[in-house]
């Protein structure tokens, strides 16, 4: 039965059928075929309860906000003011790869968005500079996949509605690997940097008065980001009442900074709406497909047949991680989410597994899917802005990838990283 069902989704997917009607398709399929469940009515009532959430309502909203500071001086102003601080450190401007994707991901939610935004500043001017192709691009590519999980993550809302867990408390626990991965980026880069002198040309000399400066650009974006984090965390406003906030306060900060028009209101509009009605359908499939396995008693058998196994939670994690870097190869991260959960969920709490630690797990994984060929958006994102080719933009981003493998041997070692704060935060 699961291999009838799984062959069934790879031919729809392989043949160019959406993910979400490819979700819906095969979900009829298998009510049809091995239930005698009435397959109408419970496809209205799952997508209609779907989409009929209120968690879910933060996800337009926190993409809407990225989509306006997309369109405005922010990917400038980030450069600029973060330059100055970095110009002394091994490894000089790539940091701000690095720290301007964490701030930028801080404010969008979007791996690509991130990359995108941060790249066409940084990549023009360190290419300018002198600075070596291969590993300016591959700080970009890794360091864009902090937008997954740095909070607001598009992501983590996504799998606390799948598997109905606090989204508050997903962003909690993303802080602190969010800053650990950070803080492994840059170590990387400055290790490299030490390996290769004089790979990484020479800074003027700043002074504090341009230090300061530059931190006066950035402070509006931050500014912001502690406004709808903050918010959340002090239990003042819901995930989707700081989305709110932080839309209004996006609008005032790209008006004050005088990018935004009609045109630009426009267009960030649409292509948010573009976005999260691609997110909505394909979250409205999973659900369907979510009961239709419940209805197949599917995933209670798998979860069954793996308890005989009796394997121990870090095999399994090994095995959940091999599954989907694969899957990563040919799926973007929120099809890897709503496809998996209704199956994986039940091993996962079976043994034991922590669903909040396990959404941080999987946002990990699903991180490094964003570098690997031959889907990884992050590569065609950077092929865009740089016309490489793809095969040298992925031999680039294979140091990275392989910092955030030890990032994911770092968590399952530690699960503290992701637990002690939403165990220790009050909301």
């Amino acid at each position: 039965m699961l291999i009838t069902i799984s062959v069934a989704l790879l031919v729809f997917l392989a043949g160019g059928l959406w993910v979400a009607l490819s979700l819906v398709a095969v979900s009829v399929l298998a009510m049809a075929v091995f239930t005698s469940a009435p397959v109408g009515a419970v496809m209205a009532t799952t997508i209609w309860g779907s989409a009929n959430s209120w968690a879910l309502s933060a996800l337009p909203l926190f993409i809407w906000m990225g989509e306006i500071l997309f369109r405005s001086r922010l990917s400038q102003d980030l450069f600029n003011g973060l330059a100055p601080w970095m110009s002394r450190i091994p490894g000089r401007l790539l940091h701000v790869n690095v720290l301007g994707c964490g701030i930028f991901a801080a404010v969008s939610g979007s791996s690509a968005a991130t990359c995108a935004t941060v790249g066409k500043m940084s990549l023009p001017e360190l290419q300018k500079r002198g600075y070596p192709v291969d590993i300016t691009m591959g700080s970009l590519a890794g360091s864009g996949t902090l937008g997954l999980l740095i909070p607001p993550s598009i992501i983590l809302i996504v799998y606390g509605v799948a598997v109905e867990e606090s989204i508050a408390r997903l962003f909690v626990a993303g802080i602190l690997p969010g800053i650990m991965l950070m803080g492994m980026f840059m170590a990387y880069v400055i290790g490299w940097s030490l390996l290769h002198p004089g790979a990484i040309p020479d800074e003027p000399n700043v002074t504090w008065g341009d230090r300061w400066r530059g931190l006066g650009k950035i402070a509006p974006v931050v500014g912001l980001i502690m406004a709808v984090i903050a918010s959340i965390y002090t239990g003042i406003a819901s995930p989707t009442d700081a989305a709110a906030v932080g839309v209004f306060l996006s609008l005032v900060l790209s008006r004050l900074t005088g990018t935004l028009s009609w045109a630009s209101f426009v267009d960030g509009l649409l292509a948010a709406t573009r976005t999260s009605c691609m997110i909505a359908f394909i979250l409205a499939g999973a659900a369907f497909l979510t009961v239709a396995m419940g209805y197949t008693r599917i995933p209670s058998a798998l979860a069954e047949y793996i308890g005989t196994l009796h394997l121990s939670p870090p095999a399994l994690l090994a095995a959940l991680t091999v599954l989907f870097v694969i899957l990563g190869c040919f799926l973007d991260g929120i099809s890897i989410v709503v496809l998996t959960t209704s199956v994986i969920m039940p091993m996962v709490q079976q043994a034991g597994i922590d669903t909040i630690w396990f959404g941080i797990f999987l946002v990990l994984v699903v991180e490094m899917a964003q570098i690997t060929p031959p889907v990884g958006f992050n590569l065609f994102v950077i092929q865009g802005l740089t016309r490489h080719n793809l095969v040298r933009i992925a031999k680039s981003a294979m140091p990275f990838f392989l910092v955030l493998v030890a990032a994911v041997v770092m968590l399952v070692l530690f699960p503290g990283i992701a637990t002690w704060m939403p165990a220790n935060v009050k909301m």
